[in-house]
């Protein structure tokens, strides 16, 4: 189920803001996030607070799913631009150049993948999911102690 977010008058030029969509765009959130946490770029503060609230989103139409295991990846990201604020700044014999300042509209959806039931990517979910479910199993009985079925078949062996 998707979560969308948006942000909205962001005082940065949009082609600034675009380089950091780009590099996040199609990314898994948890990646998505750490790339973000140490991009240098100023519009990546702005974009983790967005996809963070894009997450809040998601929780809140999905509550009784946990956000580490359903999969979510930024679906889609895209910039368009604001509204121009136009200045004027004094420049030689009296003339006036134009100084434009530019603003950017931000829109994140994220989505949870759901693998196709026969690749690669599926078959490794599953058998992740399988060896946490068995590694839990064996701390629960005990590894140690064996039922008397084990230990009459290991004398028949």
């Amino acid at each position: 189920m998707e979560a969308t977010a948006k942000l909205r008058n962001v005082p940065t030029s949009p082609r600034k803001m675009r380089l950091v969509a780009n590099l996040v765009r199609g990314q898994k959130v948890t990646r998505a996030l750490g790339l973000l946490k140490f991009e240098a770029n100023s519009g990546a503060e702005k974009i983790e607070k967005l996809l963070l609230s894009a997450l809040a989103n998601w929780q809140q139409k999905n509550e009784n799913e946990r956000i580490e295991e359903a999969n979510l990846y930024i679906k889609e990201i895209f910039v368009d631009e604001g509204r121009q604020l136009k200045r004027l700044r004094p420049a030689p014999q009296g003339r006036g150049h134009r100084i434009r300042k530019r603003s950017n509209h931000v829109t994140l959806v994220i989505d949870s993948k759901v693998e196709p039931l026969g690749s690669k990517a599926a078959i490794q979910q599953i058998e992740e999911t399988n060896s946490v479910q068995t590694d839990v199993t064996r701390t629960r009985r005990g590894s140690s102690k064996k039922t008397t079925t084990e230990k009459t078949a290991e004398a028949t062996a």
